[in-house]
């Protein structure tokens, strides 16, 4: 089962029974000072446009529209630790929380989160490195993201190494064919491209994570039938990879244009959409 829901994530969260959820995963804003932006363009070959693309051939683009949202808080800090504090409540007692931030945020939000879940309940310090975009000159371009995995209990949670995608050897031919075939497991550092700005995955969305990343944490860290949270859904990827292998997922997010985004995804898949937090129904 996928639930959407339109509302203030605190307020769904008090609503949800301790214990109930066995894996979060959370993507919450980056705190970037800025708004975040995506917008849509339509190319065509024009020898008078106003944009040069691959052999210098010139295209005329035009705007189809934009998604968005502010990302910016007095306290944010403040702003999450109801949030996280709700979230340890209602993860079931072998569950898990993922914590998705970048370099600006993520040092200030492991103290926090340290303070909720204990130090002993941090497991790893995963880094989801890319490449793509510019180079500065004046510093080493910032090309990777990080994810916080706490367990509540530090002795008892899901891992399911076997599930995991296996990754390529860098030198097959000194581990033998067979095990180059096979493949490696990851480690906690995990290379994966972002979404392709043409590819089908695109959803518009601005901040979109790539399918392939959250149904790694999906497979290792859930068992199928178990009951999924994501309380900044966003484009609702962790919704699509919940789905993808037998899992409910319960996506909130308080953005309109994130809610229709997810709602057009996930069709296929089978979903309920609410604009009011009312989830006690939510099993």
């Amino acid at each position: 089962m996928l639930r959407i829901v339109l509302a203030d994530n605190l307020e769904v969260l008090r609503t949800l029974d301790a214990g109930s959820i066995d894996l979060i995963y959370i993507d919450p804003p980056f705190n970037t000072g800025r708004a975040q932006t995506r917008v849509a363009l339509r190319t065509e070959r024009d020898e008078a446009g106003d944009r040069t693309g691959f052999q210098g051939q010139r295209y005329r683009t035009t705007t189809l529209g934009a998604t968005g949202y502010a990302d910016s808080f007095d306290d944010y800090l403040a702003f999450l630790e109801p949030r996280l504090i709700e979230a340890r409540r209602v993860l079931a007692a072998s569950g898990s929380l993922f914590f998705h931030g970048d370099c600006r945020e993520v040092h200030y939000c492991k103290v926090l989160l340290d303070g909720i879940f204990g130090r002993a309940s941090f497991i790893n310090e995963i880094v989801w490195a890319y490449d793509y975009g510019g180079r500065p000159k004046r510093r080493w371009p910032a090309k990777h993201d990080t994810i916080l995995w706490y367990a509540k209990d530090p002795a008892h949670y899901t891992f399911h190494l076997d599930a995991a995608d296996r990754i390529p050897y860098m030198a097959p031919a000194l581990v033998g064919a067979e095990k180059a075939a096979r493949g490696k497991t990851p480690t906690d550092v995990w290379w994966h491209t972002i979404v392709p700005t043409t590819g089908k995955e695109k959803t518009g969305y601005a901040t979109q994570k790539p399918l392939g990343l959250l149904e790694r944490i999906v497979k290792v860290h859930s068992s199928p039938g178990d009951r999924l949270l994501d309380f900044f859904a966003g484009s609702g990827t962790f919704g699509e990879a919940a789905a993808k292998h037998g899992r409910s997922c319960f996506l909130v997010d308080n953005n309109p244009e994130a809610i229709r985004i997810m709602e057009r995804r996930l069709a296929r898949l089978g979903v309920e959409v609410e604009g009011k937090a009312n989830c006690n129904a939510y099993a």
